[in-house]
Formats: C-alpha cells, sequence, structure tokens
C-alpha cells in the first residue's frame, strides 16, 4: 500500500439487506454518508463510506452474496440420470462450482479484490456461513492472492453489535467450513443414489401423484427428509393400530354451599382407571352402600411455576406454531426479516442462556415505551417491585450466538409489518421479558377422602402472586379453590358415579411435536429442521390439517412400509443422528472431513447395496396403496408370456391392490384396501385387533387384520370367489377366540373340479380343504416368516407345463405386505396349444416364433395334447394379473397364469398329461383377446359358471 493511502477494504454480506444494513451503521461512526453504485449483478450493489479501524482510516466498499456462491455437483457424465449405475454416486468425482446465475457476483467479487487491500468477511456467523465465506475467499482470492482476510462477528444489526464486530475482527473457521463441504457431499452422494433407484425402480410401474399434468413426480430420499417422515409414518401407524379398550372409574363431587356462593371439589379415584367392568362395578357398589366419606388427610405447600428459558431456534418454531399457528417455514422466514430490519437478535442458535456479560436491563429499557407491554418493562426495572430475576440457563450454547431476544423496540408495530411479523414479534419481546421475571407463585391444597375403603384426592390451587404470567399470556395456571376441610371429618358426596369411557388414539403429530422429535433425536440443524417438513409436503409425502398435524400420503406409507420390510432401518433417525455427531466433531476440531466422508460413506453404500437386493419389497409395498402402469404389466388388460429366457411378469392388482414384479418367475396380482364386509373375530396372529373381511375395489376378496400394517395377517382369496358372507357359525379351534367362519360361493369355471363352487361355514384359518384350494388357485395366506423358506424347486424339465401336481415343498404361506404371487414349479397349468403368433400384453415387445395366444386376459386356448407351446414375444415380460391377465410360459422361463385370470378353467390332470385351460365361449365364438368377465359361461350347454357341462341338469 503506498504511503499516506488510506487501506481499501472489500466487505461481503450474506445478503443484500444486511450489507446495506452493515453499511449505514459503520458510516454513521465514520462521520460521512453512504455512497451507493451497481455491480455487476443487479440485485447486490456496493456501498461506499469511510470508517476508523484499528485507528487507521480506511475506504470501505461493502457489498455482498445471496447465499451460497458455489454448489457441489457430479463431474461428467455421472450428473446424467441414466449415464451411470447410482451405485457409483457413492464414488463418483465432485466438484464445487459456480453456476450461471451466479456468474456476475463472482466478476463483482474478482473486480473489487483487485482494488483492495483486505477483505472482511460480514457472513452469518453459523457453520453455513462459514462456509459461504470460504467461497467468498476462494474467488477474491483467486484475483488477488496478497489480500489480508479477516472475520466479523455479530449477532444483531444494531450500532454496538456491529461496531463492536468492526474493531474485533477475527479470522474465518475452516473447521466450520469442512464439516459444512461435508455435509453437503454425504447429502448429494446419498441422495443422488437413493432417489435414482427410487424414481427409476417405481416411477413407470405405478400411477403416483404427480405435482403438475406435464411433469412426473421424483421420488427424492433425503438422509434428514426420511427420518423426519419416519416420525409422521410411526405415529400414523400407532393410531391405526390402536385398539379401543373400555374402562370404569368412579367419579366423586362435593358441592359445598355457602350462600351467595358454592365451592365444588372434584375428587380423583386413586385407583385411576380399570378396564375390568365386574371389579369396577363390585367398588362401586360398595362405595354406595356404604357412602359417607372420611377426610383423611389436608396438606398444603408452596408451589411455583417457572418462566420459560431463553429462545432457541428450535423453541421459537415450536411456540409459534403452538401459540400463533404459523409454520416452521414461515416462522423462520419472518424471523429472517426482522433480524434484518434489526428488531430482532440472529434468529439461528441453539444457545438458550445469556452470558453474564450481556446488558439485559437495557434491552427490557427499549421496551419501555410500547403501550401493550411497557407497563410490565418498566415494573421489572423498578427494585421496589421485586420482579427482577436472573434468567435461567437452558444447558444449551452454541459459542456463536446469544439466544433469541428484541434487539430495538417498535412502539406499535411498523406500517410495512404483516400480521405475522406483529404476532412474531410480540412473542419474542414477551418472551424475553418473562425470562428474566420472577415465577408465579401459589399455594396448593391436597385433601385426601375414603369411602368405604376406596381413597380419593381433591386439588385446589390459590395464586399469591402472577409474576411472569402479566407478560406471558401464552402460558397459564389455573386457579380453583377448594371448601374448607379438616381432618376427620365426614360427609356424603353430591355425587357418586361409575363413568365408563374408551381409550383413544394418540392424536397426529403436530409441528411442534415433529420438530421436537427431530430435536431430540439430532436430526437436522436449528436452521434446517424447517425445510426437511417443507419438504415432506412438496414432494407429496405427507399433508398438514388446519390444525398443523401431518398425516402420511399414501407414497409416503408406502415408501416407509417398503424400507421397514426390508429390516433396515432407513427411516429411522439413528444414522442421520450419527452423521450429525459427526459433522459436529468436525466444527469443533475433534475430526477431519475425510474421517468423517469414508466412515458414513461406507456405510451407506452397504446399506444402499442391501437395499437394492431388496427392491422387490418396495415394490410390493406401492403395490398396496397404488394401481400398476401398462408398462408394468398390471391392473389392465394382463399380458403374455415371457419371451426365451425371460418369466411372465405379475398382473397389478387393480384398484387398491398391486402384481408382484416380473423376473425369472413372474409375481401375482394382490389387494389392497378395500371395503369392509364384517369382522370375522380377534386376529389370531396379533390377537389384540380383529380379522376383517373386505372386498377389494377392482373385485374380489381377502381377510386382513385392522391393525395393519403393526400386524400384516391377511388371507388373499382367489379371485374365482365370487361371493363370500360372514357365516352364523364360529369356529372354536381358532385362538385367541371365536372367528367367525365364512360362506363361500365360487365361479365353477375356475376351481378345479374336486372342489365345491358353493362352500358354507368354512374356516379360512384353519380349514385343511380351504388351504388345499388356495394352494391349487395360487393364493394364500401369509406367512410369519417367509425370508426363511428355502426358494421351491424348479419344474421338471420334462415337462413343458405344470403338471397339475403341486410340489410339497412350495410354501403354503407367504408375507401378506405383498400380493400373493405363485413361483415357477407352483404355477397352474399352463396353456399348450398351437396356433398363429401373437404379440404379448401391454408395452411388451412382439415375437414372431409364438405360437398361440399370449396377449393379455383370456388366451385362445385348446384342450389338446400337442407339443407346441404359447410363447409371447422374444425377451419379453409377460403379466398374469390376479383380477386380469394370464399369459403362457415362454421357452426357457416361467410365465404365470394367475388363479383369478379371466380367461380359462382348470382341469386337472394326471402327472405328464397336457393340461390346460378352455372357455366354452371361445370354443363358439373363437376366443377373446381382451379378458373374458367374470359371469362367462363355464358349462358348454347351459352357459351357468358353477358347474361343468358334464354336470349340467339338461343332459341329465
Amino acid at each position: 500500500m503506498p504511503a499516506g493511502r488510506p487501506l481499501r477494504v472489500l466487505n461481503v454480506a450474506e445478503k443484500p439487506s444486511v450489507a446495506r444494513a452493515v453499511a449505514e451503521i459503520l458510516a454513521r461512526y465514520g462521520g460521512g454518508g453512504v455512497r451507493s453504485r451497481e455491480g455487476r449483478s443487479v440485485y447486490n450493489r456496493i456501498f461506499e463510506f469511510t470508517y476508523m479501524m484499528s485507528n487507521q482510516p480506511c475506504d470501505m466498499a461493502m457489498t455482498s452474496v445471496t447465499g451460497h456462491l458455489m454448489e457441489m455437483d457430479f463431474q461428467d457424465p455421472f450428473r446424467k440420470w441414466h449415464a451411470c449405475d447410482p451405485l457409483q454416486l457413492f464414488d463418483a468425482p465432485v466438484y464445487k462450482t459456480i453456476p450461471q446465475e451466479k456468474a456476475a457476483l463472482e466478476v463483482t467479487l474478482k473486480e473489487e479484490a483487485r482494488r483492495s487491500d483486505q477483505l472482511v468477511l460480514w457472513l452469518d456467523c453459523d457453520r453455513e456461513g462459514e462456509n459461504i465465506a470460504y467461497e467468498v475467499m476462494q474467488v477474491c482470492l483467486s484475483a488477488n492472492s496478497r489480500l489480508a482476510v479477516f472475520r466479523a462477528h455479530f449477532s444483531a444489526l444494531v450500532d454496538r453489535d456491529i461496531h463492536h464486530a468492526a474493531q474485533n475482527l477475527g479470522r474465518p473457521n475452516s473447521n466450520f467450513a469442512d464439516a459444512v463441504d461435508a455435509r453437503q457431499e454425504i447429502d448429494l452422494r446419498i441422495g443422488a443414489s437413493f432417489t435414482r433407484f427410487q424414481t427409476m425402480l417405481l416411477q413407470s410401474r405405478f400411477h403416483l401423484p404427480s405435482p403438475s399434468a406435464d411433469r412426473k413426480l421424483v421420488i427424492s430420499y433425503g438422509p434428514c427428509q426420511f427420518p423426519t417422515l419416519g416420525f409422521v409414518v410411526e405415529r400414523y401407524w400407532d393410531i391405526l393400530g390402536h385398539v379401543e379398550e373400555p374402562f370404569w372409574a368412579i367419579h366423586c363431587k362435593y358441592v359445598q354451599q355457602m350462600p351467595p356462593l358454592a365451592t365444588t371439589a372434584e375428587f380423583s379415584w386413586q385407583r385411576g382407571r380399570l378396564l375390568d367392568h365386574h371389579v369396577a362395578a363390585t367398588l362401586f357398589e360398595m362405595c354406595i352402600d356404604n357412602p359417607t366419606a372420611t377426610v383423611t388427610d389436608v396438606s398444603g405447600s408452596e408451589r411455583r411455576k417457572f418462566p420459560p428459558f431463553p429462545l432457541n431456534t428450535v423453541e421459537l418454531q415450536k411456540r409459534a406454531s403452538r401459540f400463533l399457528r404459523m409454520s416452521s417455514e414461515r416462522t423462520m422466514k419472518v424471523a429472517e426479516e426482522l433480524y434484518q430490519q434489526g428488531f430482532m437478535s440472529y434468529p439461528r442458535t441453539e444457545t438458550d442462556s445469556f452470558p453474564p456479560s450481556m446488558d439485559l436491563r437495557a434491552l427490557v429499557s427499549d421496551q419501555a415505551s410500547n403501550s401493550a407491554w411497557g407497563d410490565y418493562a418498566q415494573r421489572l426495572l423498578d427494585p421496589a417491585a421485586n420482579l427482577w430475576r436472573a434468567p435461567g440457563n437452558g444447558g444449551h450454547d452454541d459459542k456463536a450466538h446469544p439466544p433469541i431476544h428484541p434487539t430495538r423496540a417498535s412502539v406499535n408495530g411498523e406500517p410495512h409489518w404483516s400480521p405475522d411479523h406483529k404476532r412474531l414479534y410480540e412473542l419474542v419481546v414477551r418472551h424475553f421479558l418473562a425470562t428474566v421475571s420472577q415465577p408465579a407463585m401459589g399455594f396448593e391444597t391436597i385433601v385426601s377422602i375414603d369411602i368405604a375403603g376406596e381413597a380419593f384426592s381433591a386439588r385446589g390451587l390459590m395464586i399469591t402472586a402472577r409474576n411472569y404470567l402479566d407478560v406471558y399470556r401464552y402460558d397459564s395456571w389455573g386457579a380453583h379453590t377448594l371448601p374448607a376441610f379438616q381432618t376427620g371429618q365426614q360427609f356424603t358426596p353430591t355425587d357418586l358415579e361409575l363413568r365408563s369411557g374408551r381409550t383413544e388414539p394418540p392424536p397426529l403429530l403436530s409441528e411442534a411435536d415433529l420438530l421436537g422429535l427431530m430435536d431430540k433425536a439430532g436430526i437436522g440443524t436449528d436452521a434446517t429442521m424447517h425445510d426437511h417438513i417443507k419438504k415432506l409436503l412438496d414432494r407429496c409425502y405427507a399433508t398438514k390439517d388446519a390444525n398443523t398435524r401431518f398425516k402420511p400420503t399414501p407414497l409416503g406409507e408406502a415408501l416407509v412400509l417398503g424400507y421397514d420390510n426390508m429390516g433396515y432401518e432407513l427411516w429411522k433417525p439413528h444414522l442421520r443422528a450419527l452423521m450429525e455427531r459427526d459433522m459436529r466433531m468436525v466444527s469443533e476440531g475433534r475430526k477431519t472431513k475425510a474421517q468423517v466422508l469414508a466412515d458414513t460413506l461406507r456405510a451407506t453404500k452397504a446399506a444402499f447395496m442391501d437395499a437394492r437386493e431388496q427392491q422387490q419389497k418396495l415394490i410390493d409395498a406401492l403395490a398396496l396403496f397404488f394401481d400398476r402402469t401398462n408398462a408394468d404389466g398390471g391392473g389392465g388388460e394382463g399380458g403374455g408370456g415371457g419371451g426365451r429366457g425371460g418369466g411372465g411378469g405379475g398382473g397389478g392388482g387393480g384398484g387398491g391392490g398391486g402384481g408382484g414384479g416380473g423376473g425369472g418367475g413372474g409375481g401375482g396380482g394382490g389387494g389392497g384396501r378395500g371395503q369392509v364386509v364384517g369382522a370375522m373375530g380377534p386376529c389370531p396372529k396379533c390377537r389384540t385387533a380383529h380379522l376383517v373381511l373386505k372386498q377389494r375395489p377392482a373385485g374380489g376378496f381377502m381377510a386382513g387384520c385392522s391393525g395393519f400394517p403393526l400386524c400384516r395377517e391377511a388371507v388373499w382369496m382367489p379371485s374365482a370367489l365370487i361371493e363370500a358372507t360372514l357365516a352364523d357359525s364360529h369356529c372354536s379351534n381358532c385362538r385367541p377366540g371365536p372367528l367367525a367362519c365364512l360362506n363361500l360361493r365360487f365361479r365353477r369355471s375356475d376351481i378345479p373340479p374336486q372342489f365345491e363352487p358353493i362352500q358354507q361355514g368354512v374356516c379360512i384359518i384353519c380349514s385343511p380343504d380351504f388351504r388345499d384350494l388356495l394352494e391349487a388357485c395360487g393364493s394364500s395366506r401369509p406367512s410369519f416368516a417367509p425370508q426363511s423358506r428355502p426358494p421351491p424347486p424348479p419344474p421338471p424339465a420334462s415337462h413343458g407345463a405344470f403338471s397339475g401336481s403341486r410340489p410339497s415343498s412350495a410354501p403354503p404361506f407367504r408375507n401378506p405386505t405383498t400380493p400373493p404371487t405363485t413361483s415357477a414349479s407352483t404355477a397352474p397349468p399352463q396353456t399348450r396349444g398351437r396356433g398363429p403368433g401373437r404379440a404379448s400384453a401391454a408395452g411388451l415387445g412382439r415375437g414372431s416364433q409364438g405360437r398361440g395366444s399370449a396377449t393379455g386376459g383370456a388366451t385362445r386356448s385348446s384342450r389338446t395334447e400337442g407339443q407346441g407351446q404359447t410363447r409371447g414375444g422374444r425377451g419379453g415380460q409377460g403379466s398374469g394379473g390376479a383380477e386380469r391377465g394370464g399369459g403362457s410360459r415362454g421357452r426357457g422361463g416361467s410365465g404365470r397364469s394367475g388363479a383369478g385370470r379371466r380367461g380359462g378353467r382348470r382341469v386337472v390332470g394326471a402327472t405328464g398329461e397336457n393340461i390346460g385351460f378352455v372357455r366354452s365361449s371361445e370354443l363358439v365364438n373363437g376366443g377373446s383377446g381382451a379378458g373374458g368377465g367374470g359371469g362367462d359361461a363355464g358349462c358348454y350347454t347351459c352357459g351357468d359358471p358353477f358347474h361343468w357341462s358334464y354336470e349340467c341338469p339338461l343332459n341329465q
């Protein structure tokens, strides 16, 4: 620097409004005005003024950025979704770059840096702000490597804080910046890999909600977002799993008439509630027989209700949600604006204790002119009132900022403030005044009585000094006066009754509840929690009602259910809490960025690989909530057989249900939620909820536990079942209690001939005949531990189609979270026939070598003993749904023709016979390629679907 020339100092703030506020404050201390000129970015002006810094005159230039200057991304070709395996994103190279929309800011910083001697960073004083500071440093030093770099630390945009920061400059903290870099890289790698995996796996398979008509939903995953969703879903499951229980309690009331007033004592039963009506009624009868109450004890004690601790960010969001009905996102936006205008301190802080050096009385004095709470502020400052008290210590200090507090008085709100600004400012001020106030004082009286050996008690409270309650209107402390009692006194209760009620489930999570759970589990930071909650709503994973309570959407619930079925708790907070702890250790210098990246990415990469291996469980979970698309072969027309080397795919369940996936063995269709037909009785698995018979929206029946998803017991009925009702009889063998039997009516053409189409009084849990029917039709009751079963053996190589006998090792049960599927070895008999090849269904490939029909729905087949096989398209996957579909096996693969296929009847023959499906309408009318309806004829003679032609009365 030439001798005699003032230092030229470049100052950079995080936002344009902060830059203007700091420039105006420092200019007042410098004795001059502020000159403003445009920079390369129209949104970030440059403010020039003079200022004495460290007793040296300086020419100051103050400008700003707008948040992060750089963003982290993958290098090409990993940026494109389909250019690489998502697993590679855990190791793909990443870099930080300045996006195009920030290029003008980069030019401004470089131009100003070349003309400057020093760089002072006025970014927000938290980890995120420190990271932005290093981004600014990198750009400025690239233009002028001789710059001396300093850091200004401040907590409020008020004169004393800003001037103190300018005169006591420090150095940037590289540990804070490294912690944010680590978090950004971890979130990028985990979020990108799981988001691509989920979206590419599920988007084309299901009809999912879309944010707009022209844009498909991206099924995103975030390391903080998913645990937050987990809290919402878990509470929702608690509500669904709640089983109401009746309870009884004895209520006692005594009214003492003392004209002109009457005082009342409500006595609580010491036993609380009883779930046994007989016991409660017996005890109540004892009290009725001898209703005289004897006072056994009267005690009193002084009580205090303490004011809240100083306000940190999480408490600000929780209290604004609870008291003002403001969302956390709105709260932080308004708080940020109040901070930038100089009316409150920095709103992102974990600290809930004021430092001893802070002049709190000066802050209280600033509020003495307010018409609403000014009188109370004056009382606080009056020693005679004895109202002042040192604020409590909440035990948290982030060493960066004090608790949130007002920094400037506003008499009745500023003219440009919205109602939310006024209400939030009032909350901050009243909270601050309460923290430096004496607790409320009261005297509590407890009266204990005895009635026929049963103990009761009543509590009364008399408030002697309201103190902080006078200003903190959000808290209440209800006073209640009791009649005068003396030990040994006897009286007859005015009311003595046995009251009944029912237990209630917990409520949905409120926003304050959710913030508390996130804070307790260490999910996110005080500055990011509101963003994670907002993303749940933006991603269609949850909804929020007028009472700010959250409920998961079907998509959110399905995703959590899928990961829960995998056994990997990716939706639980533990993994993210460990990440947050490690990043805190980086910011404290106890771990390096490289260590945290290596450890965290190693663990999450293993979790990703495990999730991908079990991806079918994610598909099956979504199939319970969403219809399948035609591209996945479900729900609609069904599909044809697999091509060479490929198996037939599973058809969708339609309605609320979903089919299994394709692949080697193909998946069957399944059911979802439907209309309740009736409650059958206690669930034989969980023994707490009830087994309920339901009719699925797309047709068909299933029985499932009302405690789903906590209990997943379910019985999937074959689609040959066309009517199911509760019978008058009950099964006495099923435990824990009698279970209603069912009256069932099947479509004759779709069940084997040895089974009757009309069955009365069938227990679907323990009946061997019904289990045989389920196995023959390809439906089942779920297994309690399906993962432990070995896969069924492949079909005999000497036969192109299943011979009609089910291998003994095939599992009779299956996982209830997925629709019932049938593996290759357990598939029903497949069609053999000769004829021209036809294309496979619904988005599958066309095969030129196919024989017979493989269009979804009813296959044109004939009962022959030829050697040809019906095939679908080459390499394609057919689909045969539980509702509509069917298809035939391809060479080298195993197709699926579900038990509920509309398109044929199964004839069971001896091993080795070429047995297939046949429909009378096909023989008469030439077949159908679209799938027949449920009422198609079964008998060749009269068309009745409930008997064969040889049983037809017309042929007798």
